[in-house]
């Protein structure tokens, strides 16, 4: 066997190197390196030929030298609880994380957070080993003790919800108290006049702001509500059916359903079949998709879309931007209800 030379081992057995791109392009080590950072004094056709080389080589920075020479990691770390897992929540926003660091030298590492464990596990394990440059939380309590402890040792952080209050941190947030209001404005339309909600644990900042919008609701239109505090979005799936088969079969039932999540949808229609309740017609059910796919399984549900890829994008934005300068103004934003896919009632003047 013909042995093989130091050069196309290097090229064709071992991990891509900045000597190899070198080797590849005939270009210095030097040179290969400040084209890969951008460097203005390399020029854009010499950039793009050693990012060509690098890219069909799939050279990828060795993370302990970089950290060795920046002292970072070119990690950023979402921390998503289980429950997001759940109809795809958490591959969405993943996706558009993704998106936006797709064009940078930082890598997503996912790091699952059973709902019932202590939520400052995997904050403190990350600055403690200081395995990431960058945080993304989700589930924010009014007083969240990990956004106190990031801003407390300095990790650069954003997260998907707010606080009660102090709200000096990047942050993108849905509009619950908006989505609350408008999901009883449309069932006032239908007619409907005791609603029940599944709503989010009450330990969570959104169940405020829903609570808000909805009891505004309640009070313009002049509903009722059917109370439901035995479950929440947290429960199991048979938890939900079985406390909203029981809202159903109470003294007074609800003839209007308000979910706030998709998956929660599923329990809530088994639940209405098991009362032999037909949806549309005797309940009306509106609830809240991480995409477009309830009304494939009903038309009949009353479906709102909240932009979980768009909601990464803005997280992941919005964490670059404070890891590149730690004193600028955070990055925030909230998303208002989508209700294009929502069927439109029909009136008697349309029928």
């Amino acid at each position: 066997m013909k042995p093989t030379t130091g050069r196309s081992r290097e090229t064709t057995n071992t991990r891509p190197t900045l000597k190899t791109i070198a080797y590849m392009t005939g270009l210095g080590v030097t040179t290969v390196s400040r084209a890969l950072k951008d460097a203005p004094d390399i020029a854009e056709h010499t950039k793009e030929r050693v990012r060509l080389v690098a890219k069909q080589l799939g050279y990828m920075p060795n993370r302990a030298g970089v950290r060795l020479r920046t002292g970072k990691t070119n990690v950023i770390a979402l921390v998503l609880s289980m429950e997001e897992e759940i109809m795809g929540m958490s591959g969405q926003m993943i996706f558009g994380i993704s998106d936006v660091l797709s064009d940078t030298p930082y890598h997503l590492v996912l790091m699952p957070q059973p709902i019932h464990h202590d939520p400052m596990a995997p904050i403190r394990y990350i600055l403690d080993t200081g395995s990431a440059d960058g945080v993304i939380i989700s589930r924010i309590a009014p007083d969240d003790p990990r956004i106190a402890l990031m801003r407390e040792r300095g990790m650069p952080f954003a997260a998907h919800g707010r606080t009660e209050s102090d709200h000096d941190y990047p942050f993108h947030d849905f509009d619950n108290d908006a989505y609350a209001m408008d999901a009883v404005e449309r069932l006032a339309e239908r007619g409907r006049k005791r609603i029940v909600c599944l709503q989010p644990p009450s330990h969570l900042t959104y169940y405020r702001y829903f609570r808000s919008g909805f009891e505004r609701g309640l009070s313009r239109f002049g509903l009722q509500e059917t109370p439901l505090t035995s479950v929440s979005t947290d429960s199991s799936l048979s938890e939900i059916r079985n406390g909203v088969l029981a809202a159903l079969s109470s003294s007074a039932p609800p003839d209007g359903v308000i979910a706030c999540s998709g998956s929660s949808a599923i329990p809530i229609m088994a639940a209405l079949r098991a009362r032999g309740l037909k949806l549309g017609k005797d309940v009306d059910l509106v609830a809240k998709q991480p995409a477009d796919f309830l009304n494939w399984i009903s038309p009949e549900i009353i479906a709102m879309s909240e932009d979980f890829s768009q909601a990464g994008r803005e997280l992941a934005r919005a964490v670059l931007a404070r890891i590149e300068n730690r004193s600028s103004p955070p990055r925030q934003s909230i998303s208002k209800p989508d209700w294009s896919n929502a069927p439109v009632l029909k009136t008697q003047e349309s029928l």
